[in-house]
């Protein structure tokens, strides 16, 4: 099952960042072109929202049966001074609940904003630096 999921998390992963990063680009030229805020920017919101929350989703079922994540558990002072077991346990789940948070606030405000530049604007904002925060903390190694 752990690996299983750990190749559905992986898989999952680039298709995540393929959405958006198209997103981030459509909404930078929106918001810079005075562009109309049609469905399909909505839609491509919504599909980054729902990316990045089934990656939280299957990302927290791997955290609670990862091994490394139980050792990291058993002693945490230690595992402070274990950058491996730190990365792991503490770093690479909080920030990526951070900029799950960022780009669930930027799609909220974005529907909320009253223009439609507003609404590209905000998204492009919050999309960006919680896209940034989370790929500060993909371990690399493992992805490729």
């Amino acid at each position: 099952m752990y690996d299983g999921l750990k190749h559905l998390h992986k898989g999952i992963f680039y298709f995540v960042t393929i959405v958006l990063i198209v997103a981030i680009v459509k909404f930078i030229l929106g918001a810079a072109g005075k562009k109309t805020y049609t469905s399909l920017d909505n839609k491509l919101s919504l599909f980054s929202l729902i990316g990045v929350h089934t990656q939280f989703l299957i990302g927290l079922i791997l955290y609670f049966v990862s091994p490394v994540v139980a050792a990291g558990l058993e002693d945490v002072g230690a595992t402070m001074k274990d950058a491996n077991l730190r990365f792991w346990t503490v770093e690479h789940i909080s920030i990526m609940i951070v900029g799950i948070i960022l780009i669930t606030v930027g799609r909220s405000l974005g529907k909320k904003a009253p223009t439609d530049t507003a609404k590209f604007a905000k998204q492009r904002n919050f999309f960006i630096i919680g896209f940034i925060l989370i790929m500060s903390r993909v371990p690399w190694d493992c992805v490729f």
